[in-house]
């Protein structure tokens, strides 16, 4: 029902609004091999932003895919799946700079991979953590956010998030019932940010999610360093990333000044079974090597290989993509 009424809101106040709404998203081809099995993937990942009046904003993303790859994964024909998500469908209202109200579907704020690096086009590296379903393995959650600056200085600035999920089983809209919230402190001279993550199961086996991160970008550097450490109810883990583009050498427009290496080291260490968790099922570490190609029109060219050690078994972890940024307004705005 809540849905139901940003819609019926949006369609009767859209057209009133001052600014112009926004199309964007991504296109991309999808193409990975893991443990000799061999799979690819067209995706499109629209995203839709309307204004509507002075402080309210709407705001939905969704992911189309198919994937496609062998039966019984290394022979035999190949057969496609079709699969749809609705990522987020939210409407948010700042009420002041300090706070902002969210109802609807959003994504689950524990962390920071799910909010910054998810999308597409925003992706250095294909897959995603192996720790990334702590705190919320669907990664989206229906009900209530809210969010905003508890104080800023030129030194400092301190964010929050907090959040109640209400428990639905609809196939686009799923969620578990839980609260968490995220604390974020910049320091903006220093272009260096640390926080931490806390989420609460309420439903079956009430459990809980602890999280934190630190992410650094020197001024003097193309560099970015990013890294979380999240813990939960049956394991452990964390990741970190780097990547570092080379546009000192002639400027980002160069041929060299488009490639930006990347690096991730991650490990999971597994406390008890936890079945259907979405965690490796024993202790894992995994580092992956690849890098991102910047081609001109907002068009990105990946390719990466990893290697997962474990007592499972160990395997190599191969990735390519090519990804197209679009954006777009909705209609012609007025002069």
């Amino acid at each position: 029902m809540v849905l139901l009424g940003l819609l019926l809101l949006l369609g009767t106040s859209v057209l009133s609004a001052q600014n112009v709404p926004v199309i964007s998203g991504g296109l991309g081809f999808l193409e990975g091999k893991s443990n000799g099995a061999y799979g690819f993937q067209p995706v499109v990942a629209p995203q839709f932003t309307s204004p509507i009046g002075k402080d309210l904003l709407f705001e939905s993303r969704f992911y189309f895919g198919e994937g496609i790859a062998r039966q019984d994964g290394r022979t035999g024909d190949y057969q496609g799946t079709f699969f749809k998500l609705t990522q987020y469908l939210q409407l948010d209202y700042i009420a002041s700079r300090h706070i902002t109200f969210v109802v609807g579907r959003f994504l689950t704020p524990f962390g920071t991979y799910n909010e910054r690096l998810s999308p597409i086009w925003i992706q250095n590296l294909q897959q995603a953590p192996l720790i990334f379903p702590i705190g919320d393995p669907a990664g989206s959650s229906d009900g209530a956010m809210v969010r905003g600056v508890i104080f800023s200085k030129p030194s400092v600035q301190v964010n929050y998030v907090a959040y109640f999920s209400a428990p639905t089983s609809n196939s686009q809209f799923s969620s578990a019932r839980a609260v968490g919230d995220r604390v974020d402190v910049y320091f903006p001279g220093k272009r260096l940010e640390v926080g931490s993550s806390y989420g609460r199961s309420l439903q079956g086996t009430q459990d809980n999610s602890i999280g934190a991160h630190l992410w650094w970008e020197p001024w003097r550097f193309p560099l970015h360093v990013r890294s979380e450490y999240a813990h939960g109810p049956h394991a452990q883990g964390y990741w970190m990333e780097s990547t570092y583009r080379l546009s000192q050498w002639r400027g980002e427009s160069s041929l060299m000044g488009r490639l930006e290496p990347v690096f991730r080291m991650q490990q999971t260490f597994r406390d008890s079974p936890g079945p259907g968790d979405g965690l490796p099922s024993a202790n894992t570490q995994q580092a992956d090597f690849g890098f991102v190609y910047h081609l001109p029109h907002e068009t990105r060219f990946g390719s990466s290989y990893g290697r997962r050690f474990s007592s499972t078994g160990n395997e190599n972890v191969w990735n390519i993509s090519l990804v197209y940024r679009f954006l777009f307004p909705a209609w012609r705005g007025h002069e």
